[in-house]
């Protein structure tokens, strides 16, 4: 049976695991990493790097590499979030037609869900390699607070990667999924969620197998970035105050900074200081300037003392909609990186009352728990049962552009519920459904969804006609809306996919783009294995050539000569793209081999002096051609 993995797609780190034998198990990365930083880097030389090669190249390379992706996915450019990202990231965002976000790298804009596909494609090749099967099927986590679109842009991204989402659930529930597994008691925790990008805090009740979420806040635009960006700040104002320049300016200098920070934030989960070095950060007239201070966590913990508090309300809001209060919590399970700083975990304790359970690691836990989701759905994992519930509000805009609620947050799903709804004009024959998302009163305020129209209605005065319109949402959160008029039985209906801002041509292109990369990427690889192969081949050719060659017959000599030539072009000019690798090498080894059968032939015959040819002189054509190889393949090095 295939297998089917589980991805968390984090802002910062992605993660990817399976079920095997029953247990979920993280799978590497081809750097041995347990997660995968979720940055892609483009080069002038039309490369596309993945993770850490990618983050490693940032700082010379920052305008060509994306990291954050995350928190652009299915969103549209005017938002404040993207206008707030616009000001801190190296990479230029521009907006389509339809004003959906796009990344402009080397003349090329990109979608969201195209660099997310590209990570994505990262992980599969690593499961894939690791199990070595084909992986088609993929459960991916996404925030609990993610609208009905960006999880669209989120299942665009897997099918752009060539995954089938099998399903796409809240990474709180994930973690809830992989707290619980084994575990037979009953009782509530709330998942403190607080990773690179975004904050989630969810309220479960587990018994006996059965994980219900009962309540779902957060904010997808608060995480770990924004704890970074306090730290950046401090450092440029602490070195405009003492050389009078400003850095935010200087792109390379921020994407240093940024590394700074991460870094130093991470040291002050275990440490009371770090030391933030940066020799040649700038330079002015007088000279270079450096920046060489150490950042206290009393300090640090001051600058980010607002972000935090951000996660309050979030958890007393999920508490009142799940009907409990503080003590009645038995745990409280930290997931995402951020969750290791000690303020949070000390407010996390204020918030609940007791201390979180550091029992999982808050890195892979999201992973894990999707895995088992896909071994729920395969059947490899019995007795459990996942209630999920709808993040945000459902409805209809009525008269006077209002928002009439069908079904409120944290709804359990799957659901169905119908209302009655009538005309405002007399002898109205058609009205239009527009469907929507959010928490607001005005129906402008709200995210829409999809519209449509049910005509042919019979006319009569207004407030006659009796109109059922219906909201249905199965498992997997997908939304079907459908109108019905009672007295001729006129039905119009609709499923809602929302449009993560690519059309389906533009998704089918995309794809085939990726599959032409993915082989080139593969090509890429074979030719660089045969090309580390083809070098010490190669010397070791030259050598025994050089001084066994004139035992060769003259169209060997001829051949084995043109073989080095060949292998010597590929180290000196590199032009990967107009040689056969494969040709090159097979030639190469036809011609050690000759040498070979020479040189043991030439020794079978050594008694026979009448046998044996005279070896030529140094100057021979055969010799001096070799020895200008060698010594220009030496001088190469």
């Amino acid at each position: 049976m295939p297998k089917i993995i589980g991805i968390d797609l984090g802002t910062t780190n992605s993660c990817v695991a399976v079920i095997e034998g029953g247990t979920a198990q993280v799978i590497p990365n081809r750097e041995g990493g347990r997660t995968t930083p979720s940055v892609v880097g483009f080069t002038e030389k039309n490369e596309r790097l993945v993770g850490q090669i990618a983050k490693r190249q940032a700082v010379t390379n920052s305008q060509n590499t994306v990291y954050a992706v995350k928190r652009l996915i299915g969103r549209k450019f005017n938002s404040s979030e993207v206008q707030q990202a616009k000001e801190v990231l190296p990479y230029e965002l521009t907006a389509s037609e339809n004003n959906d976000v796009r990344i402009h790298i080397l003349g090329r804009d990109y979608s969201p869900p195209e660099i997310s596909a590209i990570i994505l494609q990262k992980l599969r090749s690593s499961a894939e390699e690791f199990l070595g099967e084909e992986i088609t099927e993929a459960i991916i986590t996404v925030p609990a607070y993610f609208d009905d679109i960006q999880r669209q842009a989120t299942k665009d991204a897997g099918k752009i990667a060539g995954l089938n989402v099998t399903r796409i659930i809240n990474e709180p529930t994930a973690a809830a999924l992989a707290y619980g597994l084994g575990k037979r008691a009953n009782e509530k925790i709330a998942i403190y969620d607080l990773g690179g990008g975004t904050f989630d805090i969810s309220i479960l009740e587990l018994n006996d197998g059965v994980f219900e979420v009962l309540a779902t806040c957060g904010d997808s635009f608060l995480g770990g970035e924004d704890f970074d960006q306090k730290v950046i700040d401090w450092i440029v104002a602490e070195f405009q105050r003492e050389n009078g320049i400003d850095l935010r300016s200087d792109r390379l200098a921020l994407q240093r900074l940024k590394e700074a920070a991460e870094r130093s934030k991470c040291e002050l989960s275990t440490s009371l200081e770090a030391h933030i070095n940066l020799p040649f950060i700038s330079a002015d007239r007088t000279g270079p300037k450096h920046f060489n201070k150490t950042l206290p966590r009393s300090k640090f913990e001051q600058m980010v003392a607002d972000l935090v508090e951000k996660t309050v309300e979030p958890c007393q809001k999920a508490l009142w909609d799940a009907k409990l209060e503080p003590k009645d919590i038995d745990q409280v399970i930290l997931v995402g990186g951020q969750t290791r700083t000690p303020r949070v975990r000390e407010r996390v304790e204020k918030i609940f009352g007791k201390l979180p359970s550091l029992e999982i690691n808050p890195d892979e836990v999201v992973a894990i728990g999707a895995c088992i989701q896909g071994g729920v759905l395969k059947g490899e994992i019995k007795d459990i049962i996942l209630l999920d519930v709808i993040p945000l509000s459902l409805g209809v805009e009525t008269h006077g552009g209002l928002f009439t609620k069908f079904l409120d947050r944290n709804t359990t799903i799957p659901t169905t519920k119908t209302m009655v709804f009538t005309t405002v004009t007399d002898n109205q024959t058609s009205v239009e459904i527009h469907v929507l998302q959010g928490e607001r009163e005005i129906a402008s305020a709200n995210r829409s969804l999809a519209k449509f129209e049910l005509i042919n209605i019979p006319p009569a005065p207004r407030s006659i006609p009796q109109i059922d319109v219906t909201f249905d949402i199965d498992a997997n959160g997908i939304l079907s809306v459908s109108a019905k008029d009672q007295s001729s039985g006129q039905e119009q209906s609709v499923k809602v996919t929302p449009s993560s801002g690519l059309s389906g041509n533009e998704i089918t292109k995309i794809i085939d783009e990726a599959k032409f990369k993915a082989e080139e990427d593969r090509r890429q690889k074979e030719n660089t294995i045969l090309r580390n192969r083809m070098g010490g081949l190669f010397q070791s050719t030259t050598k025994t050539f050089t001084e066994f060659g004139w035992l060769l017959a003259e169209n060997d000599q001829s051949f084995a000569r043109d073989s080095l030539k060949a292998a010597k072009k590929v180290f000196e000019e590199n032009s990967e793209g107009e040689i056969n690798y494969k040709v090159v090498m097979q030639d190469l080894e036809q011609a050690a081999s000759l040498l070979t059968q020479a040189m043991f032939s030439s020794q079978a015959s050594a008694g026979d002096k009448g046998s044996q040819a005279s070896k030529p002189e140094s100057d021979d054509p055969l010799l001096s051609w070799l020895n200008s190889s060698t010594s220009s393949d030496r001088s190469k090095k």
